[in-house]
């Protein structure tokens, strides 16, 4: 085994390190800054919310309305009857 390629290894195993420790101190942060994990570059949203198209959130609307109509509803029908 070669001491160089042996070191060049261990150097490849620390950068991958520093590289992972660097991205989770950045999303403790909050930091818009790019995010190296495993070799992968991804920049991640300014805000860090996930976003989701109109028609999702109309359909996500329309079953939370439906169901708390539904509660009310069996709510008002217990009563009616005490």
């Amino acid at each position: 085994m070669n001491i160089v390629e042996a070191l060049h290894r261990e150097e490849a195993k620390l950068h991958r390190q520093l590289s992972a420790i660097q991205g989770a101190m950045a999303a403790l942060n909050g930091s818009g800054k790019l995010v190296v994990s495993a070799g992968r570059i991804s920049s991640p949203s300014t805000n860090g919310k996930r976003t989701m198209s109109a028609a999702v959130r109309a359909r996500i609307s329309r079953k939370a309305k439906a169901r708390w109509a539904k509660i009310r509803a069996e709510q008002s029908k217990g009563k009616t009857t005490k």
